[in-house]
């Protein structure tokens, strides 16, 4: 039988521009091993001061309306305090307030319980920094 808790970490390159990466199939691959049929809880955590989880649809439009709607609320311009790295740079170490760092999800039958179009994404903004970590956990 497996661990009441497993562990792993999946690594994504996000490259040098803003991006908002499906991770869904990374998730149920982990967890046909880790679950094995059995109900609990999938958490995921970003251990980045400029990255988050987010539960969105993908495919039509709706990563990149996620993208702009990001443009709005925390423009790439000069008026944040934190300055080092790409112009604007410090709106992505306010991103994690807006977009957290992690996000806990049902696990029904060893299977994400999401909605018929969610999707579980890494949501980067830092063009600084093209290789995160996301680290995966079930609790059975």
């Amino acid at each position: 039988m497996p661990d009441a808790f497993t562990t792993r970490t999946l690594s994504v390159s996000t490259g040098a521009r803003e991006r908002v990466v499906d991770l869904t199939g990374g998730c149920e691959e982990f967890l046909r091993e880790a679950a094995s049929g059995r109900d609990g809880l999938l958490n995921l955590f970003v251990p980045h001061a400029t990255a988050g989880i987010a539960i969105i649809e993908t495919g039509s439009g709706s990563d990149d309306d996620l993208l702009a709607a990001l443009h709005t609320l925390l423009p790439a311009d000069d008026r944040w305090q934190h300055r080092h790295g790409s112009p604007g740079h410090g709106r992505d170490h306010v991103l994690p307030a807006i977009v957290p760092p992690h996000a806990t999800l049902p696990v029904i039958g060893g299977r994400l319980a999401l909605g018929t179009w969610q999707s579980v994404c890494l949501v980067d903004t830092n063009r600084d920094n093209p290789d995160r970590r996301v680290r995966l956990s079930f609790l059975g």
